[in-house]
């Protein structure tokens, strides 16, 4: 499956890619990832979408018949978060706003957000808004794999952020990226941003782009100028977040083809001002009950990668998560310098993401099969943590702004809503340049970890813990 891939000069966005081309030419691997100038950052979608649909939501047991993977649909979300007992308390993220951030966005996402909602038993959202702030996105194409992506992506964002915070509203906000020019891309992501920031539009900012921190060939100084968005959120006290991506320890160079031989991280999730958010496997008992999450690996899952990408594999299926050569550590991360060497760490919490586990979407947007399909990977994970911030917002009665500081206090605490996660890692293997690499990753171990940050969440516990801990 190949990743839709948009090229700008001097900036870059992505972050969970859909799975590259895992063989390229020794020559192009030789030459370092990418192959390609280094004035050139990539943007790409982050969604791991398989491009099968029927006409019904497949159960866990439809999956694990037809493709020997389990997929869940938004009860089984919620049950695994422990979410009835917020929601039977009122808090629904009632009077807050999810702002999903897409480029293109989906052509029939209204549509598809109530056939999603009637089949699931869900309210609609109290408001869902669709603006395009950086400009007219350009007619839908479903020729156009890029536009096809991004429709999959925001299928995927606004469903699943909508499964968590039922009564929270929803802003999609689209920017018309084109790689007609060369010049398009992450640069209208930041003034749709920053527009919905200086108006005050929304509480969480869901985001699931990326690009590995090598392909700024400039460094910290080409990334400072397109931090500005996040300047702006934590000094308005906007949440903002960010996928950790879906290729493990590794990710990809400027071809979206050929990866790094050895472990690298991404911007913006690997920002100071962003939160991380990486991916975990849910596991549930033969009689249906939430059983200890473990991190998303799912590389060597022979059966994942024929389901995500049609080969026996291996493929780098998993949680994204390293140090950063961009970021020295925050002073938030210092009780965790032991593991991140100093280092900014990435990721900072954990959601559901795993391919074997994914969850069920509704899209009748053309170049795709139209129906329900199966989705996963961090972009998944993101906008469900958008759906908890939402419901904690409700709960302080205020936006909570930056909550890395309060995730780690929580987590030195022990709080009984931090749910650690210990078993799992993210190293990686595949093929390219006519042999087998491996890329070693990171374990995860108790306390924090570079797979999945301080662990997952117990919502019963974690909304109102994350609403005091983050409030001044």
């Amino acid at each position: 499956m190949r990743v839709p891939r948009l090229v700008l000069a001097a900036v870059a966005a992505c972050g969970i890619a859909a799975l590259p081309a895992n063989t390229v030419p020794a020559s192009t691997a030789s030459a370092g990832p990418g192959g390609a100038s280094p004035a050139l950052v990539t943007v790409r979608p982050g969604i791991q979408h398989v491009g099968r649909a029927q006409a019904s939501p497949p159960t866990t047991a439809d999956c694990k018949k037809a493709y020997k993977v389990a997929c869940y649909e938004p009860a089984q979300i919620q049950q695994a978060y422990d979410l009835a007992p917020v929601y039977a308390s009122g808090v629904t993220g009632k009077g807050t706003t999810i702002v999903i951030v897409d480029s293109y966005g989906s052509p029939t996402i209204g549509h598809d957000l109530g056939v999603f909602d009637s089949t699931f038993r869900l309210p609609a959202p109290p408001s869902f808004k669709i603006i395009q702030p950086a400009g007219p996105v350009p007619a839908y194409d479903p020729g156009n794999s890029g536009m096809v992506g991004w429709a999959a992506e925001t299928t995927l964002d606004v469903e699943y952020a909508h499964t968590i915070a039922p009564g929270a509203n929803i802003l999609l906000v689209e920017t018309p990226v084109s790689e007609t020019e060369g010049v398009h891309g992450f640069p209208q992501i930041v003034t749709a941003e920053r527009y919905v920031l200086s108006r005050h539009l929304g509480d969480v900012i869901s985001q699931s782009f990326s690009a590995t921190e090598q392909t700024f060939s400039g460094g910290l100084a080409a990334v400072q100028p397109l931090r500005a968005a996040y300047q702006l959120a934590a000094r308005d006290h906007v949440t903002v977040l960010t996928a950790s991506g879906d290729s493990g320890a590794a990710d990809v160079g400027l071809d979206q083809r050929t990866y790094y031989p050895y472990p690298v991280t991404s911007w913006p999730d690997s920002d100071p001002l962003v939160t991380s958010v990486g991916g975990t496997q849910l596991h549930f008992t033969a009689a249906g009950r939430p059983a200890p999450p473990t991190a998303w690996n799912d590389t060597y899952d022979a059966a994942a990668s024929e389901f995500v990408g049609g080969g026996a594999g291996p493929d780098p299926l998993a949680s994204g998560g390293g140090r950063s050569i961009l970021f020295a550590v925050p002073g938030y991360q210092k009780g965790a310098a032991n593991v991140t060497g100093g280092r900014r760490g990435v990721p900072d919490v954990s959601m559901s993401a795993a391919c074997n586990g994914a969850v069920d979407t509704y899209g009748t947007y053309r170049g795709s099969p139209a129906g329900w399909s199966p989705s996963c990977g961090t972009s998944e994970a993101t906008p469900l943590f958008a759906g908890i911030v939402a419901l904690a917002d409700q709960v302080a009665g205020h936006p909570l702004g930056l909550i890395n500081p309060a995730l780690y206090r929580l987590a030195t605490r022990h709080a009984r809503g931090i749910a650690d996660v210990t078993s799992g890692n993210n190293t990686v293997s595949f093929r390219q340049g006519g042999r087998l690499h491996t890329v070693r990753g990171f374990a995860a171990r108790p306390g924090y970890d570079l797979v999945t940050g301080v662990g997952t969440v117990d919502a019963a516990y974690f909304v109102k813990q994350l609403a005091a801990a983050a409030s001044p």
